[in-house]
């Protein structure tokens, strides 16, 4: 009999926009997605689901993402659908005496937690998956042995060796938050395809986690052997044009086949306003709506999420141009549920060798510069220290980190 199941990852519940008017719509919309997928489980009444990584869009969850996902895991639990899931880097908590909420889930039943284990020589031990301690290495479901191993960072590469070591089976599929520079050249914890390809040796159907848009990866031979399905809902700005969706395979015969099936994510748009040449505030924002208007296509009942960043030189200050005054129009065009907005718009400065022109972002970087330089002790790390404050700057303003995250950006010494 062929084996199905649900390869789905980077769920990111819990994450939203916070303190912004749309922040308990956009909560919902991971879980909306999520209970779909679960919805299709259900109805395709698959052998088991996979979560590849990142679950939870931070390790410290509120009570009521916790409840919540209790809700959506339910159905499965209720139909006897084992789902199978590994860690990934946004599911994990800094202080590792704590029990992680994936744990937790593991331990009530909702999960089965792959995590593996290590020898004394440094290699991987794939231990059989313990239902009292809700914790182990691998599952064995009909015909197959599925491996789980998590988020392991940078160096996750150097471990493929070990890694197929450690596996004795047939029929075997591994579970691994990983991704390929290739097709994920900004992610951290990446390895290069040529570290990936031993895999395929070990493992008929490696599911991929950790970079948010859909890949396949194939053997020097052409054979398709590890598939990222990407993240099912658009979890950043830059998601616009992926494909999102998850895979439904089947297992047959010893072969895989796979069929990404979509998901419906929440619109978004990502666009440049080119305001050069405007005379004066209202001028730009006539020119403001009209772009807009071009822009948004129209269809989805659903408010999108935007992004807009405002370019040209204009013959008055920046500032003139007023968040709320943009706001107003963008209600007017868009309702958007969610909005951000990057002025790089400049104007003719003086300067002590005549006249240039400098954007506001360069006129910000200088303030901060000369601020910094004012302090003697923190003379020579002006750039350093000016970068770092602009990252946290932008990291709140956008409301989506937590009190850790910005800590962890902070130098150690």
């Amino acid at each position: 009999m062929p084996i199905r199941f649900i390869h789905t990852a980077d769920i990111h519940l819990g994450k939203t926009y916070r303190n912004s008017p749309g922040e308990s719509e956009r909560y919902e919309d991971f879980f909306r997605c999520f209970d779909g997928i679960v919805a299709d489980a259900l109805a395709e009444r698959v052998d088991f689901v996979l979560i590849g990584g990142d679950l939870f869009h931070t390790g410290q969850i509120l009570p009521r993402t916790f409840a919540r996902t209790i809700a959506s895991l339910q159905p499965l639990k209720d139909a006897a659908i084992p789902c199978i899931a590994i860690e990934g880097n946004h599911d994990w908590i800094h202080r590792r005496d704590n029990i992680s909420w994936m744990e937790a889930l593991s331990h009530m039943g909702y999960l089965r937690l792959l995590r593996p284990g290590r020898t004394a020589e440094g290699g991987y031990r794939f231990d059989p998956f313990d239902h009292e301690a809700g914790i182990g290495g691998r599952v064995e479901i009909g015909s197959l042995a599925i491996y789980g191993l998590g988020y392991i960072g940078a160096q996750a590469g150097s471990h493929v060796p070990r890694l197929c070591e450690a596996v004795t089976t047939a029929n075997n599929l591994l579970l691994f938050h990983v991704g390929i520079w290739k097709y994920s050249p900004v992610e951290i914890g990446n390895m290069t395809l040529e570290e990936a390809h031993p895999l395929a040796e070990r493992f008929g159907y490696v599911a991929l986690g950790h970079g948010h848009k859909p890949y396949v990866i194939e053997t020097p031979a052409g054979r398709p052997y590890a598939f990222n399905p990407g993240a099912p809902e658009r979890v950043n700005f830059g998601e616009e044009k992926y494909k999102k969706g998850y895979y439904v395979v089947t297992f047959q015969e010893g072969r895989f086949t796979p069929e990404l099936r979509p998901t419906v994510p929440r619109p978004m748009l990502v666009a440049t306003v080119d305001l050069d040449g405007a005379a004066t505030p209202e001028e730009a924002l006539s020119r403001f709506r009209g772009q807009l208007q071009e822009k948004i296509e129209p269809g989805d009942p659903r408010r999108p999420l935007l992004e807009l960043k405002l370019a040209g030189r204009v013959g008055f200050h920046p500032f003139e141009l007023g968040r709320e005054r943009l706001r107003l129009v963008l209600d007017e065009v868009a309702a958007p549920l969610h909005v951000e907005i990057k002025n790089h718009l400049s104007q003719a400065a003086r300067t002590a060798e005549g006249s240039s022109t400098r954007s506001l972002a360069e006129i910000e970087r200088e303030v901060l510069h000369e601020l910094i330089g004012a302090h003697e002790s923190l003379q020579g790390r002006e750039e350093e220290i000016a970068r770092l404050a602009l990252a946290i700057r932008d990291l709140v303003l956008k409301g989506e980190v937590d009190d850790e995250e910005l800590l962890a950006l902070l130098p150690e010494e």
